[in-house]
Protein backbone atom coordinates (compact mmCIF):
# COMPACT_ATOMS: atom_id res chain seq x y z
CA UNK A 1 0.00 0.00 0.00
CA UNK A 2 1.16 3.69 -1.03
CA UNK A 3 1.25 5.82 1.91
CA UNK A 4 1.88 9.51 2.13
CA UNK A 5 3.64 10.79 5.40
CA UNK A 6 4.77 14.57 5.86
CA UNK A 7 6.97 14.88 9.16
CA UNK A 8 9.09 18.13 10.41
CA UNK A 9 12.29 17.35 11.11
CA UNK A 10 16.19 19.50 12.30
CA UNK A 11 17.21 21.31 9.01
CA UNK A 12 20.66 19.74 9.59
CA UNK A 13 22.80 17.44 8.32
CA UNK A 14 22.22 13.37 8.99
CA UNK A 15 18.66 13.99 10.12
CA UNK A 16 16.94 12.99 6.65
CA UNK A 17 19.31 9.63 7.24
CA UNK A 18 18.57 9.02 10.35
CA UNK A 19 14.71 9.39 9.15
CA UNK A 20 14.71 6.72 5.87
CA UNK A 21 16.56 4.63 7.84
CA UNK A 22 13.95 4.56 10.98
CA UNK A 23 11.31 4.51 8.26
CA UNK A 24 13.44 1.42 6.90
CA UNK A 25 13.58 -0.46 10.04
CA UNK A 26 9.64 0.11 10.40
CA UNK A 27 9.47 -1.88 7.53
CA UNK A 28 8.62 0.97 4.72
CA UNK A 29 9.99 1.24 0.89
CA UNK A 30 10.89 4.95 0.76
CA UNK A 31 10.09 5.95 -3.22
CA UNK A 32 10.03 9.19 -2.95
CA UNK A 33 11.24 11.94 -0.33
CA UNK A 34 10.53 16.02 -1.42
CA UNK A 35 11.15 18.99 0.64
CA UNK A 36 8.34 21.03 0.92
CA UNK A 37 8.94 23.74 3.53
CA UNK A 38 12.39 25.03 4.86
CA UNK A 39 11.52 27.44 7.91
CA UNK A 40 13.57 30.49 9.73
CA UNK A 41 13.56 28.36 12.93
CA UNK A 42 16.35 25.91 11.34
CA UNK A 43 13.46 22.97 10.46
CA UNK A 44 11.60 21.75 7.43
CA UNK A 45 8.81 19.70 5.88
CA UNK A 46 9.30 17.33 4.15
CA UNK A 47 6.73 14.97 2.29
CA UNK A 48 7.89 11.27 1.94
CA UNK A 49 6.06 9.04 -0.63
CA UNK A 50 5.97 5.49 0.75
CA UNK A 51 5.30 1.65 0.06
CA UNK A 52 4.36 -0.20 3.48
CA UNK A 53 3.58 -3.90 3.21
CA UNK A 54 0.18 -5.11 4.48
CA UNK A 55 1.66 -6.82 7.67
CA UNK A 56 2.73 -3.20 8.69
CA UNK A 57 0.24 -0.56 10.24
CA UNK A 58 0.26 2.61 9.59
CA UNK A 59 1.14 3.49 13.31
CA UNK A 60 4.47 1.80 13.37
CA UNK A 61 5.57 4.75 11.07
CA UNK A 62 4.43 6.75 13.68
CA UNK A 63 6.38 5.80 16.17
CA UNK A 64 9.60 5.09 14.35
CA UNK A 65 9.69 9.13 13.48
CA UNK A 66 8.47 10.02 17.10
CA UNK A 67 11.50 8.03 18.18
CA UNK A 68 14.15 10.27 16.96
CA UNK A 69 15.02 13.86 18.59
CA UNK A 70 13.01 16.60 17.19
CA UNK A 71 11.09 14.87 14.37
CA UNK A 72 7.23 15.14 14.28
CA UNK A 73 5.01 13.64 12.12
CA UNK A 74 2.13 16.28 10.75
CA UNK A 75 0.02 13.71 8.25
CA UNK A 76 0.08 10.70 7.50
CA UNK A 77 -2.28 9.20 4.78
CA UNK A 78 -3.15 6.44 1.75
CA UNK A 79 -1.95 7.29 -1.29
CA UNK A 80 -3.07 6.81 -4.78
CA UNK A 81 -1.45 3.23 -6.26
CA UNK A 82 1.47 3.49 -8.49
CA UNK A 83 1.63 7.40 -7.88
CA UNK A 84 4.53 9.64 -8.01
CA UNK A 85 5.53 12.96 -6.26
CA UNK A 86 5.17 15.46 -9.14
CA UNK A 87 7.89 18.48 -9.36
CA UNK A 88 6.69 21.41 -10.35
CA UNK A 89 8.67 21.41 -13.49
CA UNK A 90 7.33 18.56 -14.60
CA UNK A 91 3.69 20.24 -14.10
CA UNK A 92 4.90 22.92 -16.04
CA UNK A 93 5.95 21.02 -18.89
CA UNK A 94 2.55 19.52 -19.07
CA UNK A 95 0.29 22.77 -18.98
CA UNK A 96 3.17 24.54 -21.84
CA UNK A 97 2.70 21.91 -24.07
CA UNK A 98 -0.70 22.52 -24.59
CA UNK A 99 -1.26 26.11 -24.91
CA UNK A 100 -4.69 26.16 -26.22
CA UNK A 101 -5.85 24.06 -22.62
CA UNK A 102 -3.26 25.44 -20.39
CA UNK A 103 -5.76 26.21 -17.10
CA UNK A 104 -7.39 22.89 -17.71
CA UNK A 105 -3.83 20.54 -18.05
CA UNK A 106 -2.75 22.18 -14.79
CA UNK A 107 -5.88 21.53 -13.19
CA UNK A 108 -5.23 17.69 -14.12
CA UNK A 109 -1.55 17.63 -12.93
CA UNK A 110 -2.28 19.97 -9.25
CA UNK A 111 -3.60 16.95 -7.57
CA UNK A 112 -0.71 14.84 -7.55
CA UNK A 113 1.98 18.10 -7.63
CA UNK A 114 0.28 19.45 -4.40
CA UNK A 115 -0.87 15.91 -2.93
CA UNK A 116 -4.96 17.29 -3.27
CA UNK A 117 -7.80 15.38 -3.71
CA UNK A 118 -9.19 17.28 -6.41
CA UNK A 119 -8.98 21.14 -8.06
CA UNK A 120 -11.09 22.78 -10.45
CA UNK A 121 -10.98 26.36 -12.16
CA UNK A 122 -14.15 29.32 -12.09
CA UNK A 123 -14.74 32.14 -13.72
CA UNK A 124 -17.69 34.31 -13.86
CA UNK A 125 -20.53 34.22 -16.47
CA UNK A 126 -23.33 36.15 -15.70
CA UNK A 127 -22.29 37.66 -12.71
CA UNK A 128 -22.11 33.84 -11.03
CA UNK A 129 -19.35 31.26 -10.80
CA UNK A 130 -19.21 28.37 -13.44
CA UNK A 131 -16.77 25.61 -13.97
CA UNK A 132 -13.75 26.25 -16.36
CA UNK A 133 -11.93 23.03 -15.65
CA UNK A 134 -12.53 20.40 -12.51
CA UNK A 135 -10.50 17.04 -11.58
CA UNK A 136 -12.79 13.75 -11.63
CA UNK A 137 -13.04 13.85 -7.83
CA UNK A 138 -14.12 17.92 -7.67
CA UNK A 139 -17.17 18.22 -5.90
CA UNK A 140 -20.45 20.53 -7.06
CA UNK A 141 -19.90 24.18 -6.63
CA UNK A 142 -21.27 25.48 -3.49
CA UNK A 143 -22.86 29.53 -2.51
CA UNK A 144 -19.69 30.66 -1.03
CA UNK A 145 -17.83 29.94 -4.46
CA UNK A 146 -19.43 33.43 -5.72
CA UNK A 147 -16.87 35.38 -3.27
CA UNK A 148 -13.69 33.25 -4.02
CA UNK A 149 -13.94 35.07 -7.48
CA UNK A 150 -13.17 37.86 -5.34
CA UNK A 151 -9.67 37.21 -3.46
CA UNK A 152 -6.81 38.71 -4.12
CA UNK A 153 -4.48 36.42 -4.04
CA UNK A 154 -3.63 32.71 -3.02
CA UNK A 155 -5.13 32.15 0.47
CA UNK A 156 -6.84 29.12 2.57
CA UNK A 157 -10.42 29.32 2.28
CA UNK A 158 -12.97 29.05 5.49
CA UNK A 159 -16.21 28.96 6.56
CA UNK A 160 -16.96 26.50 3.98
CA UNK A 161 -19.78 24.18 5.95
CA UNK A 162 -20.96 22.09 2.97
CA UNK A 163 -17.23 20.89 2.49
CA UNK A 164 -16.14 21.01 6.62
CA UNK A 165 -14.14 18.41 6.59
CA UNK A 166 -12.28 19.21 3.51
CA UNK A 167 -8.93 21.79 3.82
CA UNK A 168 -9.75 24.29 0.98
CA UNK A 169 -7.02 27.24 -0.98
CA UNK A 170 -7.22 29.36 -3.47
CA UNK A 171 -5.26 31.35 -6.16
CA UNK A 172 -6.97 34.17 -8.56
CA UNK A 173 -5.44 34.66 -12.08
CA UNK A 174 -6.26 36.83 -15.04
CA UNK A 175 -5.47 35.29 -18.63
CA UNK A 176 -4.47 37.17 -21.66
CA UNK A 177 -8.02 38.65 -22.08
CA UNK A 178 -8.11 39.98 -18.84
CA UNK A 179 -10.66 37.65 -17.85
CA UNK A 180 -10.32 36.83 -14.12
CA UNK A 181 -11.00 32.99 -13.03
CA UNK A 182 -9.80 31.34 -9.63
CA UNK A 183 -7.94 27.99 -9.42
CA UNK A 184 -9.41 26.16 -5.98
CA UNK A 185 -8.12 23.09 -4.21
CA UNK A 186 -9.31 20.58 -1.35
CA UNK A 187 -7.59 17.77 0.69
CA UNK A 188 -10.21 15.88 2.98
CA UNK A 189 -8.93 15.80 6.23
CA UNK A 190 -5.64 17.57 5.46
CA UNK A 191 -3.11 18.59 6.37
CA UNK A 192 -3.55 22.36 6.28
CA UNK A 193 -2.32 24.32 3.90
CA UNK A 194 1.48 25.94 4.11
CA UNK A 195 3.01 29.29 3.39
CA UNK A 196 5.09 27.75 1.10
CA UNK A 197 2.33 25.71 -0.80
CA UNK A 198 0.36 28.70 -0.91
CA UNK A 199 2.94 30.98 -2.80
CA UNK A 200 3.70 27.44 -5.50
CA UNK A 201 -0.03 27.54 -6.24
CA UNK A 202 -0.21 31.12 -6.61
CA UNK A 203 3.07 30.81 -9.15
CA UNK A 204 1.88 28.10 -11.18
CA UNK A 205 -1.69 29.71 -11.45
CA UNK A 206 -0.25 32.67 -12.71
CA UNK A 207 2.28 31.03 -15.13
CA UNK A 208 -0.66 28.86 -16.25
CA UNK A 209 -2.46 32.10 -17.06
CA UNK A 210 0.02 33.78 -19.43
CA UNK A 211 0.52 30.41 -21.08
CA UNK A 212 -3.46 30.34 -21.96
CA UNK A 213 -3.82 31.17 -25.73
CA UNK A 214 -6.89 33.18 -26.57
Amino acid sequence: MAFLLRVELPDVPGSLGALATALGVAGADIEAIEIVERRPDGRVIDDVLLELPARVMPDALITACHALDGVAVAWISRYNAGANLSMDLEAVERFTEDPQQAVARLIEVIPSTFRTDWAMALHRVDGEPVVMSKSATAPRLVPAAAAWLGIRGAEVLRDVPEWDSTVLAASPARDRRGDVFVVVVGRRGGPEFLASELARLGHMVSLAASVQAR
